[in-house]
């Protein structure tokens, strides 16, 4: 039996999203008071069965002035970025949890649109997997059905927006962790181009940065309003500016349909009916399709986890440093010593690896001078159940399980492309589908457009609606 879980009521937040809630306290018609107290009070009724809150503010932080786009609006900030006042466990035991000093680069540019911050959101150890599970510890759980994965590793903000519980909350996306979340809970997620925002001194560090900001949402208007915003800001000189977008394009695009993954891994059939629909709706709209095979070489995967295990490697090696003399490796979980261990036995191959990560984003590049956009799934199976991604899970299987479904989105974070994740539907099983849409670097506002088309030809599903059968 479905156990779908959600706070949507009519309270001050309703179901709107975060621009009709910033409009109502611009016209006075609800205060940012009343929307947090509504927030507090969602939290309250589902956060005991999701567990999707990682640490919540002694009092709700609001704006430090009014002016911000969203002046008012409630959200929560994903656990690896730094809040003043809380702490950044990064979903680990190993990290001892002490308030934060002060924001961090990237957290000053999202709270510039007047977001009031009420906590920190779950995600798994390091944002290392697809899943925001825990090997000693309780789940975060899917709204839509308690007993499915909410996906990862923006988990916790992908069911508190889900759920109901905030309009819009912070992610970040290093292998998919914007996108993976956002088509299992039925959201829109756009991981932008490389260096679109503001970085932390950690991040500038690395010989890749695989990771990029963002934020999850009901709508694509949410979307496109954030990137608006946080553009006022700080704008990286070096890209194109995404500007103001209120809907489709009118010009007519050649878009890739892409289905077989880099690893070769095919999609299930509800998650390939979802893309060819998808695919119609766009083809009815008088976009060109074409099938297309995977932008980037098969051997760009094996790469990928090297790199990934080289992370999961230094953040034990540097967590003292980087997280406080009481950083306590040995309670890392089984994936992470997995990954680590997984590098070391492959370290000599790194420069090769890090040569041919760097060289994906001309092989992709290139692809992308025949197409505006790409359209694939976005995952290659619908949503597994809670323990199935488990980090718990002995490595060699676990690792097989993840790269099995994670097959698509790593393109992206290793080329530093834009990607969008849009609602498809639902399964038989009343679960979320999402499809992606990916472009050339600097193209977000060409993928924003297309989530207007899809949002306004495919209304996406609604939580609410679905409890209810109505």
């Amino acid at each position: 039996m479905t156990d779908r879980v959600h706070a949507f009521t009519d309270d001050a937040l309703g179901e709107h999203d975060a621009v009709a809630l910033a409009a109502l306290v611009r016209d006075g018609a609800v205060s940012p008071d009343e929307l947090t107290r509504a927030a507090l009070a969602r939290a309250d009724v589902v956060n005991p069965r999701l567990n999707a809150i990682a640490h919540r503010c002694p009092s709700p932080r609001p704006a430090p002035a009014e002016g911000g786009v969203w002046f008012g609006v409630p959200t929560f900030v994903k656990d690896n970025a730094d809040v003043a006042g809380l702490p950044s466990c990064y979903g680990s035991a190993a990290i001892t949890a002490h308030p934060a000093g002060k924001d961090d680069r990237f957290t000053a540019q999202l709270l510039s649109t007047g977001l009031t911050v009420l906590g920190k959101s779950t995600m798994p150890e390091f944002g290392f997997t697809s899943t925001t599970e825990f090997e000693n510890g309780d789940p975060t759980r899917n709204p839509w059905d308690t007993g499915y994965t909410v996906g990862g590793s923006s988990g916790g903000s992908a069911a508190l927006v889900a759920a109901g519980v905030v309009p819009v909350a912070h992610g970040n996306d290093g292998g998919g962790s914007l996108r993976i979340p956002a088509a299992i809970a039925g959201l829109v997620s756009l991981k932008p181009s490389r260096f679109r925002h503001l970085d932390n001194a950690q991040a500038r560090q690395l010989p890749i940065k695989l990771v990029s900001e963002g934020v999850l949402s009901r709508s694509v208007r949410d979307q496109a309003a954030y990137y608006a915003a946080v553009e006022t800001y700080w704008r990286n000189p070096k890209l194109p500016p995404i500007g103001t977008v209120e809907g489709p394009s009118t010009r007519k695009l050649r878009i890739g349909l892409l289905t077989t993954a880099a690893n070769g891994s095919e999609p299930d059939a509800a998650t390939l009916a979802a893309v060819t629909v998808t695919a119609k709706v766009l083809a009815d709209a008088g976009h060109t399709i074409e099938p297309m095979t995977s932008p980037v070489p098969a051997g760009l995967v094996a790469d990928f986890l090297l790199y990934w295990g080289f992370l999961a490697q230094m953040s034990g090696v540097t967590g003292k440093l980087s997280h406080g003399r009481s950083f306590d490796a040995a309670r890392l979980e089984t994936f992470t010593k997995g990954l680590a261990a997984s590098f070391r036995r492959r370290l000599f191959a790194t420069p090769g690896a890090l040569y041919r990560l760097n060289r994906a984003r001309a092989d992709y590049d290139a692809v992308l001078t025949r197409y505006d956009a790409i359209l694939s799934p976005v995952l290659t199976h619908t949503t597994p159940e809670i323990g199935y991604l488990n980090p718990g899970v002995p490595f060699a299987e676990s690792i097989e399980r993840v790269t099995n479904f994670v097959g698509y989105t790593p393109i992206n974070n290793v080329t530093g492309s834009p990607s969008i994740a849009v609602p498809a539907g639902l399964t038989e099983a009343g679960l979320p589908v999402g499809v992606m849409l990916s472009g050339a670097y600097g193209g977000e506002r060409t993928l924003l457009e297309l989530g207007f088309l899809l949002e306004a030809q495919t209304p996406f599903p609604r939580i609410a609606a679905a409890a209810t059968g109505s």
